[in-house]
Protein backbone atom coordinates (compact mmCIF):
# COMPACT_ATOMS: atom_id res chain seq x y z
CA UNK A 1 0.00 0.00 0.00
CA UNK A 2 1.28 3.45 -0.94
CA UNK A 3 0.97 6.10 1.77
CA UNK A 4 0.44 9.82 1.41
CA UNK A 5 4.06 10.19 0.37
CA UNK A 6 3.51 7.82 -2.58
CA UNK A 7 6.16 5.75 -4.31
CA UNK A 8 7.84 8.80 -5.90
CA UNK A 9 7.56 11.43 -3.18
CA UNK A 10 4.78 13.68 -1.89
CA UNK A 11 1.31 13.21 -3.30
CA UNK A 12 0.48 15.63 -6.12
CA UNK A 13 -1.41 18.57 -4.73
CA UNK A 14 -0.65 17.76 -1.10
CA UNK A 15 -0.54 20.99 0.90
CA UNK A 16 0.74 20.73 4.43
CA UNK A 17 -1.81 21.80 7.01
CA UNK A 18 -4.87 21.49 4.77
CA UNK A 19 -7.50 18.80 5.00
CA UNK A 20 -8.15 16.39 2.17
CA UNK A 21 -11.26 18.22 0.95
CA UNK A 22 -9.43 21.56 0.79
CA UNK A 23 -6.52 19.94 -1.04
CA UNK A 24 -9.04 18.52 -3.50
CA UNK A 25 -10.35 21.94 -4.53
CA UNK A 26 -6.80 23.22 -5.06
CA UNK A 27 -6.12 20.21 -7.29
CA UNK A 28 -9.37 20.83 -9.20
CA UNK A 29 -8.44 24.49 -9.69
CA UNK A 30 -5.01 23.49 -11.01
CA UNK A 31 -6.65 21.04 -13.37
CA UNK A 32 -9.11 23.62 -14.73
CA UNK A 33 -6.27 26.07 -15.40
CA UNK A 34 -4.03 23.46 -17.01
CA UNK A 35 -6.78 22.00 -19.19
CA UNK A 36 -7.48 25.31 -20.91
CA UNK A 37 -4.17 27.10 -20.53
CA UNK A 38 -6.07 29.93 -18.84
CA UNK A 39 -4.56 32.58 -16.60
CA UNK A 40 -6.50 31.25 -13.60
CA UNK A 41 -8.25 28.15 -12.38
CA UNK A 42 -10.68 28.02 -9.49
CA UNK A 43 -12.88 25.61 -7.59
CA UNK A 44 -15.48 26.03 -4.88
CA UNK A 45 -17.18 23.57 -2.51
CA UNK A 46 -20.80 24.10 -1.51
CA UNK A 47 -22.68 23.23 1.67
CA UNK A 48 -23.40 19.69 0.46
CA UNK A 49 -19.80 18.96 -0.55
CA UNK A 50 -20.37 19.36 -4.28
CA UNK A 51 -17.51 21.00 -6.13
CA UNK A 52 -17.53 23.34 -9.10
CA UNK A 53 -14.43 24.22 -11.10
CA UNK A 54 -13.81 26.88 -13.72
CA UNK A 55 -11.12 28.62 -15.72
CA UNK A 56 -10.82 32.24 -16.77
CA UNK A 57 -13.02 33.22 -19.72
CA UNK A 58 -11.42 35.87 -21.91
CA UNK A 59 -13.50 36.44 -25.04
CA UNK A 60 -13.92 39.74 -26.88
CA UNK A 61 -17.48 40.09 -25.56
CA UNK A 62 -17.23 38.19 -22.26
CA UNK A 63 -14.61 38.31 -19.52
CA UNK A 64 -15.00 36.35 -16.28
CA UNK A 65 -12.46 35.46 -13.66
CA UNK A 66 -12.18 31.80 -12.78
CA UNK A 67 -13.31 32.34 -9.19
CA UNK A 68 -16.38 34.41 -10.11
CA UNK A 69 -17.33 31.83 -12.73
CA UNK A 70 -16.98 28.96 -10.22
CA UNK A 71 -19.23 30.86 -7.79
CA UNK A 72 -21.75 31.50 -10.58
CA UNK A 73 -21.75 27.81 -11.50
CA UNK A 74 -22.45 26.87 -7.88
CA UNK A 75 -25.31 29.38 -7.62
CA UNK A 76 -26.83 28.31 -10.94
CA UNK A 77 -26.73 24.70 -9.74
CA UNK A 78 -28.69 25.50 -6.59
CA UNK A 79 -25.95 25.98 -3.99
CA UNK A 80 -27.07 28.13 -1.09
CA UNK A 81 -23.69 28.56 0.60
CA UNK A 82 -19.99 27.85 0.12
CA UNK A 83 -17.66 26.05 2.51
CA UNK A 84 -14.37 26.90 0.76
CA UNK A 85 -12.82 28.19 -2.45
CA UNK A 86 -9.48 27.80 -4.20
CA UNK A 87 -7.77 30.01 -6.77
CA UNK A 88 -4.70 29.02 -8.76
CA UNK A 89 -2.89 31.81 -10.55
CA UNK A 90 0.44 33.50 -11.15
CA UNK A 91 -0.87 36.66 -9.46
CA UNK A 92 0.58 37.78 -6.16
CA UNK A 93 -2.87 38.33 -4.66
CA UNK A 94 -6.50 37.48 -5.29
CA UNK A 95 -8.71 40.17 -6.84
CA UNK A 96 -10.91 41.83 -4.17
CA UNK A 97 -13.96 41.46 -6.45
CA UNK A 98 -13.33 37.70 -6.62
CA UNK A 99 -13.17 37.54 -2.84
CA UNK A 100 -16.41 39.52 -2.63
CA UNK A 101 -18.15 37.01 -4.93
CA UNK A 102 -17.11 34.17 -2.61
CA UNK A 103 -18.21 36.14 0.47
CA UNK A 104 -21.65 36.75 -1.07
CA UNK A 105 -22.37 33.02 -0.90
CA UNK A 106 -19.89 31.95 1.78
CA UNK A 107 -19.26 34.71 4.31
CA UNK A 108 -17.16 32.30 6.40
CA UNK A 109 -15.56 30.42 3.48
CA UNK A 110 -11.76 30.55 3.32
CA UNK A 111 -10.17 31.20 -0.06
CA UNK A 112 -6.96 29.25 -0.70
CA UNK A 113 -4.71 31.04 -3.19
CA UNK A 114 -2.08 28.78 -4.73
CA UNK A 115 0.50 29.14 -7.45
CA UNK A 116 0.44 26.99 -10.59
CA UNK A 117 2.70 24.48 -8.83
CA UNK A 118 0.03 23.99 -6.15
CA UNK A 119 2.00 25.67 -3.39
CA UNK A 120 -0.23 27.63 -1.09
CA UNK A 121 0.45 31.37 -1.25
CA UNK A 122 -2.27 32.50 1.12
CA UNK A 123 -5.26 31.21 3.07
CA UNK A 124 -7.62 34.15 3.08
CA UNK A 125 -10.18 34.14 5.84
CA UNK A 126 -13.23 36.39 5.48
Amino acid sequence: MIGAEGARGPRLGAVEGLGEEDQKIITLARSARARTGAAEGAAVRDETGRTYMAATVDLPSLRLSALRLAVAMAVSSGATSLEAAALVSEADAADPEDLAAVADLGPRAPVYHAGPDGRLRAALEP
